[in-house]
């Protein structure tokens, strides 16, 4: 995945997420895009206040406080790491160096929580200002962008992403 407001969109979702099952997340995620302004990372970094007591009563979304609040600083974060490098999507995928992890697990149990680069990212993302970008969110959020294949081996979409047995 390329498109920005795709990266913001999966990045804001990913912090949801956070401590609850992810389908819990995906059955709100149309409330999510709705109350974020489709994800726009420029409208969202403008929430003020009134904005936050508005998603806070929403129903729909995940009425924790630390995590809707770090939703709009995000936002304001994501847009300088824009303006330094021209786009998140430059930024974020030279921590891959531009192409996809092809892992080659043979079941589920093997699949890390973290890994280096996850902490790398995390590390990064927060000292630019981010939260809820702990290793464990950026690493499931680099498998939900395409920067990591961590299918099984045995599984259809494992090749269609590139997968190769060594």
């Amino acid at each position: 995945m390329h498109d920005d407001r795709l990266l913001f969109e999966f990045l804001i979702l990913e912090g949801a997420q956070a401590g609850l099952s992810w389908i819990t997340i995906l059955r709100k995620r149309a409330a999510y895009r709705t109350a974020f302004a489709g994800f726009d990372p420029q409208q969202v970094a403008r929430f003020g206040e009134a904005d936050l007591a508005r998603l806070l009563a929403d129903s729909g979304l995940v009425r924790n406080r630390l995590k809707l609040a770090s939703a709009i600083s995000n936002a304001r974060s994501f847009l300088a790491v824009q303006d330094e490098f021209g786009s998140f999507d430059a930024y974020l995928w030279r921590f891959v160096d531009g192409t996809p992890r092809q892992n080659a697990w043979r079941s589920l149990s093997e699949v890390p929580a973290t890994t280096a680069t996850s902490d790398a990212l995390s590390r990064d993302l927060k000292r630019r200002g981010f939260n809820f970008v702990g290793g464990t969110i950026c690493y499931a959020f680099m498998q939900a962008v395409g920067m990591v294949n961590d299918h099984t081996f045995d599984c259809f979409r494992w090749s269609e992403l590139g997968g190769t047995l060594p």
